[in-house]
């Protein structure tokens, strides 16, 4: 019987350290987490929270030494290298980010560092990566199409210097988790070109400006610096209705096929983005310098109901991004 009753107080003993244990571990304390919120950080502005975010890693090239006196080849690596990191955003963020791709299509480049802090859905912080001078080196624009229901978002890929992770600090969201997000629909566009008709434009195909970052190596330096290369806006690929697509073929007839097209004949419009009720501007491209290269009429099946359409393809020299706030 005293042995049983040593055995009894044994294990309660273990079961109320194992308790104590517990209890200052925190209940769940190494448990894994689901993190579907993302909130970026702009040199100390809070911008909001991002649709997706990628990239970010650190990794160093491997180099073989074959030479030498061992019997295998020797191995060590590189300086570090900072990937990219690529957002997905929508128009709901604060301006500063915007405004950053502003300053980047108009060549007034300027280097920010930040933070992306993954939460989880109590919007506790769990991670931070940490960025420092960066450079956006492309900014993709999704296809505007009027018979799309899914909401679309901008992609911006930016290029840091050095990226370091850290200790989460709790980050204050502000009214970011409350707000009505700014929803918006890739039909909810209007696109306007000087003397061209644009009423029965249905489809503009996705673009992308890039931005090359250079790298400045320098002998003694361990982390590289990042210098602006060459600003590429894209070509447009518009897509409309064939019986509004006369003066698109009488512009191509005269700076194609006639060719009238030094500048005086190239032409300037814009692009703008909608709240679903078309009432609210949320942001706008301006072209500038548009040149017509190619119209040609999309593949049709007999007896087949669609629409006749054409495609346009057009080159521009230079575009400009507005926020709402900042639209003329």
């Amino acid at each position: 019987h005293i042995s049983s009753w040593i055995l009894i107080i044994v294990v309660l003993i273990l079961m109320i350290a194992s308790a104590g244990n517990l209890a200052a571990d925190g209940p769940g304390a190494s448990r894994s987490f689901v993190s579907g919120n993302f909130f970026f950080i702009l040199d100390n502005a809070r911008c909001g929270f991002v649709k997706s975010i990628d990239g970010g890693g650190i990794s160093a090239e491997v180099i073989n030494e074959p030479a030498g006196s061992s019997d295998f080849v020797k191995k060590h690596i590189s300086q570090p290298k900072y990937e990219a990191f690529t957002a997905e955003i929508g128009f709901s963020m604060s301006k500063e980010i915007y405004n950053w791709i502003s300053e980047s299509w108009a060549m007034n480049y300027k280097r920010h560092n930040g933070a992306i802090v993954a939460m989880d859905y109590t919007m506790k912080s769990k991670s931070e990566d940490q960025f420092f001078n960066a450079l956006i080196t492309e900014t993709t624009i999704p296809t505007c199409d009027g018979s799309s229901k899914e909401p679309s978002y901008i992609k911006i890929q930016f290029t840091p210097e050095l990226t370091r992770s850290a200790a989460p600090e709790v980050v204050d969201t502000g009214n970011y988790s409350k707000i009505e997000q700014k929803m918006w629909l890739p039909s909810n566009f209007r696109l306007v070109i000087d003397g061209l008709s644009c009423n029965k434009v249905n489809k503009i195909d996705s673009f992308t400006v890039k931005q090359t970052a250079v790298t400045d190596d320098i002998g003694d330096a361990r982390d590289y610096a990042k210098e602006p290369g060459k600003l590429e806006f894209p070509n447009l690929k518009i897509t409309l209705a064939e019986v509004d697509a006369q003066s698109w073929y009488d512009w191509h007839k005269d700076f194609v096929v006639n060719g009238n097209n030094d500048e005086s004949k190239e032409k300037d419009g814009y692009l703008a983005f909608f709240l679903p009720n078309m009432q609210k501007e949320l942001a706008r491209i301006i072209f500038h310098n548009l040149g017509i290269f190619k119209i040609s009429r999309d593949k049709s099946e007999a007896n087949s109901d669609q629409i006749k359409r054409v495609t346009a393809e057009l080159y521009c020299e230079k575009m400009e991004f507005k926020y709402a706030g900042n639209v003329i």
